[in-house]
């Protein structure tokens, strides 16, 4: 059985791939995570049943803690472990350059250490920066123009990584997706804020003018992506994985409003967040010619069945986090 190494395996992302591949796939997983804020132990837990399944409480940016889950040789590292909250960011960037930048270079160090055979680094199509309305969308060639301090941590870890492949001839592998959603995200996040706030009846907060464009994949597509480079990726690559789900944040909103069948009157304008990126939109072709995936949610599906998991969590009383 191969040895995976899931960093940041209890939030969002990481905890949906670990659900994917110990449904598909037969790989000893090791689950190495922080626990910050962002986690979600209860969502976890049940993993603790799989016998080819492990949990390491510990911060990938400290090498001692990182050391304690370097104990065996790894087919390889998927490393989704990253602070990412942008107004997070804005407020104060240090934690985002230890877990994203300092992070990512001591698990290169692993791969050079020969303590893994290859790493995967998730990386977001934010660090391309801003688009207007009409611009051709991100491919892999478009160049890196972060416009926030988060999105200029994950840049400068995907630098280290590039570095690391040129330096020394490591098989790494870089991935650039657009916004996740779907079911157990934090509630700190647009489209579970949006939820939440609309079943209490408070007010949802809309930057600027409501028309910033993201481009939306549900989570289970990216899982399937990350699976995708892991088994057929080439080394050396970059590859952007897309929704094609283009949507303005005032039309995600009445959607989710007129679901739940709550009055637009909800929403609030706010002043602009600094640095707010107008429009990401990725080309997902390269993944897709080369590697055979796209995705299969369409957004009107996987936001019901976003809207319906938040909904059943109110009524069990549970964390929506």
């Amino acid at each position: 059985m191969k040895q995976l190494l899931v960093t940041g395996g209890a939030g969002f992302i990481g905890s949906n791939f670990i659900e994917y591949m110990l449904d598909h796939q037969s790989y000893q997983i090791t689950n190495i995570d922080a626990f910050t804020y962002a986690a979600n132990e209860e969502y976890i837990k049940k993993f603790n049943e799989v016998p080819h399944y492990r949990l390491i409480k510990g911060d990938i940016s400290k090498e001692d803690e990182l050391e304690r889950a370097l104990d065996r040789q790894y087919d390889a590292i998927i490393n989704f472990a990253a602070e990412s909250h942008v107004d997070r960011s804005i407020n104060r960037a240090d934690q985002f350059y230890e877990s994203n930048i300092k992070g990512t270079l001591n698990l290169l160090y692993a791969v050079l250490e020969k303590k893994a055979n290859r790493l995967i680094q998730i990386s977001t199509d934010e660090v391309y920066g801003s688009l207007d309305k009409f611009t051709a969308p991100f491919t892999e060639k478009s160049p890196l123009k972060p416009n926030n301090p988060y999105s200029a941590s994950k840049a400068g870890a995907d630098l280290l990584v590039r570095s690391f492949v040129q330096t020394y001839k490591l098989p790494l592998i870089i991935t650039r997706c657009s916004n996740n959603y779907g079911p157990q995200q934090n509630k700190e996040k647009f489209i579970p804020k949006v939820i939440t706030n609309a079943m209490k009846g408070e007010p949802i907060p809309l930057y600027g003018d409501g028309m910033n464009i993201r481009d939306w994949i549900h989570v289970s597509d990216h899982c399937r992506a990350v699976h995708f480079v892991l088994e057929r990726g080439v080394p050396g690559e970059v590859y952007n994985i897309g929704g094609h789900e283009e949507r303005t944040n005032i039309d995600v909103i009445k959607a989710i409003l007129k679901y739940l069948r709550k009055d637009e009157a909800l929403i609030e304008y706010v002043d602009d967040r600094k640095g707010h990126d107008r429009r990401y939109s990725i080309d997902f072709t390269k993944i897709n010619t080369e590697l055979g995936w796209e995705p299969k949610v369409q957004f009107e599906e996987g936001i019901i069945e976003t809207i319906k998991w938040y909904q059943n969590q109110g009524q069990l009383g549970g964390n929506d986090g």
